[in-house]
């Protein structure tokens, strides 16, 4: 807010949303990984409000279990006769002082500054509704003016005259109205309309009549104000929002290749010079360090990457931290909890989990690092595997500085290698090994003379 003005914020989200064709509540549904009324609920925390009141209705113990940790109070419509009956089941949770602001729980995109300027431009003891002017406003219900260009009333669609059809701005469904009359309005709104419905919208004509000022504040396009009620809108929202996330990430420093091809479904955070090619997933909590290079198709989840290290293709990270100037992939995997240092290597078809590789160590190709603490300059040859689950428990290995460990080796946790020490390829190791030694483990080879490959009888 602007002004010391008290705001309180009510959030209609009892829809059912038959059309998407989905057992999952539509206020539920998957934006940029978030479900749509978290995408609200944000935008309204940012406002700072005195209290913010959901209204559920379908699939409500879903809805309300999902939203649980946010500080928020909850309404029940358990029928759906409009908005206007939706805001009325709030009611109960508001208080008569400042402004109630009216936001829908499938409509994602909108942003805080576009209430900002709603509040400044709608006076203290006033009504104020977002509108958008659309080429197509069929559906929709109409903004109509006096001569003066005040708002005279909101006529739906179905109740409009052939005049009201051809206007072009329409009722976004968002309302900032003055809380100490807003209980003595939606007493006296009737279902008197094509729907048989309470509509929220008959408040403009009460506003009015009771001389209340009321203005219509167009907010800039409408793709910050479309609702969603299908699957083919929900895509189309989702490709606005990435668009719109890509490009804050560019104004930050990053390079990307083609920002019609990375999604983010989370927070992400860049330096200066990161680049990020195609195909590229960004999930939850992700930090990229200047200079980072993060190549085509490769998945971030919760990363937090160092500056100057290069994500070659199909990497996949998770609850893991990579250090400055490493280099991973292409198709390594690091599973929640590997730590790698700066300067340290994983290869191609590498697996980490739970694990610190240390500065300047590699793992190479074809590996599986779990549950380990590597020193740092120690070289893992390739196809060496830390046998670290016995069926029951999991088992630490441990790998001193400098240590060499040859291809093809099985170290069986609980397990120790020595600083410097020297694994021969091929061994399985379940002893400690000794520092600055080499230690082997190998069956004798023999042939076996005589022996005849088996054939297939005919």
């Amino acid at each position: 807010m602007t002004t010391d003005t008290p705001l309180q914020i009510v959030v209609l989200a009892a829809g059912q949303g038959k059309r998407m064709r989905s057992a999952l509540p539509k206020v539920l549904q998957p934006l940029a990984g978030q479900p749509l009324l978290a995408h609200v609920l944000e935008t309204a925390a940012a406002l700072s409000p005195e209290r913010t009141v959901v209204v559920y209705g379908h699939g409500g113990d879903a809805v309300r279990e999902t939203m649980s940790a946010r500080d928020i109070a909850w309404a029940e419509q358990a029928e759906q006769k409009g908005t206007g009956h939706a805001v009325q089941q709030a009611l109960p949770e508001l208080s008569d002082e400042g402004r109630v602001l009216v936001l829908l729980g499938d409509v994602p995109l909108l942003q805080a500054q576009t209430l900002q300027t709603l509040f400044r431009e709608t006076p203290e003891d006033g009504v104020g509704v977002l509108s958008v002017r659309v080429a197509d406003p069929t559906g929709y219900g109409r903004i109509v003016r006096n001569a003066t260009g005040g708002v005279q009333a909101i006529v739906e669609h179905r109740d409009a005259t052939p005049d009201q059809h051809e206007i072009d701005e329409i009722n976004t469904g968002v309302f900032v109205l003055p809380a100490r009359q807003l209980s003595g309005w939606l007493d006296r709104i009737t279902p008197h309309n094509a729907q048989g419905e309470y509509y929220l919208t008959d408040v403009i004509g009460l506003a009015v009549d009771d001389g209340t000022p009321v203005s219509a504040t167009p907010c800039a396009g409408y793709e910050e104000v479309m609702g969603i009620n299908d699957r083919v809108h929900l895509a189309q929202a989702e490709r606005a929002w990435q668009r719109r996330a890509v490009e804050t990430l560019m104004r930050d420093g990053a390079r990307v290749a083609d920002p019609a091809r990375v999604d983010i479904r989370g927070a992400v955070t860049v330096a200066e010079d990161v680049f990020i090619d195609v195909n590229v997933v960004l999930e939850g909590e992700v930090r990229l360090g200047a200079g980072s290079v993060v190549g085509p198709n490769c998945v971030l989840i919760n990363a937090d990457i160092g500056a100057g290290t290069t994500l070659f293709a199909n990497t996949y990270i998770e609850d893991s931290r990579v250090g400055a100037r490493c280099n991973l992939g292409p198709f390594a995997r690091l599973r929640p909890g590997a730590d790698f240092r700066d300067g340290s290597k994983a290869g191609n078809f590498v697996e980490v989990k739970k694990s610190v590789i240390g500065e300047g160590s590699k793992v190479n190709h074809l590996s599986y690092i779990g549950d380990s603490v590597l020193g740092e300059r120690v070289n893992v040859g390739a196809g060496t595997i830390t046998c670290n689950y016995d069926g029951a428990n999991k088992h630490q290995t441990i790998i001193g500085d400098d240590a060499f460990i040859g291809s093809g080796v099985e170290l069986i946790a609980p397990v120790e290698v020595g600083r410097g020490a020297t694994i021969g390829a091929g061994s399985t190791i379940s002893k400690p090994a000794a520092a600055d030694a080499l230690t082997l483990e190998r069956a004798r080879q023999r042939t076996i003379e005589g022996w005849e490959r088996p054939v297939k009888k005919k």
